[in-house]
């Protein structure tokens, strides 16, 4: 059975694209059906897939170390099992992690870039520019999959392990096996690099955010990059993206936003909601890692959390669609410094982290941070490096990749009076492919 039974192809154009699993494992159901010719249609038919929810970032908040489910009986039921890593006896009703929609993007990215030569009435420009966001769409889709379902790439002997099918074609009658991980990630550098040759827009208007764009480009491959410890591109990557655009909310300024607002002069991509109002609501913050942000030193305790009812810790920058978001310079910043101190540049690593910390902390808790930090060696530069990175991007879905790609570190949970522990190096760093996927393609067991 193939892993895509079956998808009508034409595009829907009118009334949105339904996805149902009635009768096959993924089902796209068109409404208003017509096939796409023009550079208008298939705007819209990429549209939807920019429009195709996917949270599994923000559910994997869970497993690590700064998030916890709060107790109420729907959110327990929801998502306790994959906060307590239960992934081989979860209860019924455990929130599953998406397989179909990912391959759902990718068909639709796929659709785009085989007819290329096809479409019609409009300038090549700006068919060059959407089909090169087809292929970093593409590309980031497989990113998003293989981090999920695969070794992390900076594991000893991990880029020559199965991980996820590459789809690279229309052909539905292909029943597709596992890639290596070394096979994505290089066919993820693949579309980068076709994008970058084709993509001219350097910045979208506020309500085209969602799009790529040039600096979207050498964002992804700065965390593309990072998330395989090359860290000289990666540090090039970065430094490309912060030479077109530096520009940082300053949190002491109260008027500023929260850096992960679509709106915020920090946002490159606004393309993912990370979080569902469902999975926000059930997030709390975890009170050891509150600890982490220094009270009336680090500006962030107040901005990024608010105390609800319960008198718990709760995320201010997840749920609502105003925090879509995907690439931020918060994070380039903090890619580039660790790149930088990987590769011994202490002093750039040094310079770059302190522009970011001189944004977050009080004037008098940014002098002390900054004496600090200018006094760090390589290894211990490149810890709070890290330490920085959890603190600035907590629940914007980067903290399970960030704990996969380092040290896979030893994770203990007291929840309701039981201990839950993650080991070191855990197999569970890496999630199992989907039941229903592998009953849809047993194939995916091999």
């Amino acid at each position: 059975m193939n892993i895509i039974k079956k998808i009508n192809i034409v595009c829907a154009l009118t009334g949105g694209i339904l996805l149902s699993s009635c009768d096959s494992y993924l089902d796209i159901q068109p409404v208003g059906k017509v096939i796409p010719n023009t550079l208008s249609e298939y705007r819209a038919l990429l549209t939807s897939a920019y429009g195709t929810k996917l949270n599994d970032r923000g559910v994997t908040e869970f497993r690590t170390d700064i998030a916890k489910v709060t107790s109420g009986a729907t959110a327990q039921n929801y998502y306790a099992d994959i906060e307590q890593w239960n992934d081989i006896n979860s209860k019924d009703g455990t929130r599953e992690f998406f397989w179909g929609p990912y391959y759902s993007v990718i068909y639709y990215a796929n659709a785009v870039i085989s007819k290329k030569e096809e479409i019609t009435e409009g300038s090549q420009e700006d068919i060059d520019q959407l089909v090169g966001e087809a292929y970093l769409l593409r590309g980031y889709i497989h990113f998003l999959l293989v981090n999920l379902y695969g070794q992390p790439y900076t594991k000893s002997g991990a880029p020559d392990t199965k991980s996820i099918p590459l789809k690279w074609n229309l052909d539905l009658e292909e029943t597709p096996s596992r890639n290596t991980v070394k096979e994505v990630y290089d066919a993820i550098l693949s579309d980068i690099q076709t994008a970058r040759g084709l993509i001219h827009q350097k910045e979208w208007e506020t309500k085209y955010s969602y799009r790529f764009s040039t600096l979207s480009v050498d964002a992804m491959e700065s965390r593309v990059r990072l998330y395989m410890g090359d860290w000289e591109n990666s540090y090039d990557a970065s430094k490309r993206v912060l030479t077109e655009k530096s520009t940082l909310e300053n949190l002491n300024n109260s008027e500023s936003k929260l850096p992960n607002n679509f709106s915020s002069v920090e946002m490159i991509t606004a393309y993912e909601n990370i979080y569902t109002d469902d999975a926000s609501s059930a997030s709390l913050l975890s009170p050891f890692f509150l600890k982490e942000y220094e009270d009336n030193k680090d500006m962030r305790r107040s901005r990024y959390y608010t105390i609800n009812d319960d008198g718990d810790y709760v995320s201010s920058k997840s749920g609502a669609a105003q925090f879509n978001c995907t690439f931020r310079t918060g994070e380039i910043y903090l890619n580039a410094a660790e790149a930088a101190a990987h590769l011994n540049k202490l002093p750039e690593a040094r310079k770059l982290l302190l522009k970011l910390m001189e944004n977050r902390y009080t004037p008098t808790g940014y002098i002390q941070k900054e004496n600090v930090i200018n006094s760090m060696t390589q290894d211990v530069l490149i810890t709070e490096i890290l330490k920085e990175r959890a603190r600035e991007l907590a629940f914007e879905g980067h903290r399970w990749f960030d704990l996969r790609r380092t040290t896979r570190p030893r994770i203990e949970k007291e929840l309701n009076g039981n201990t839950y522990v993650l080991a070191e190096d855990d197999a569970r760093y890496t999630l199992r492919i989907p039941q229903a996927a592998i009953d849809a393609n047993p194939g995916l067991l091999n």
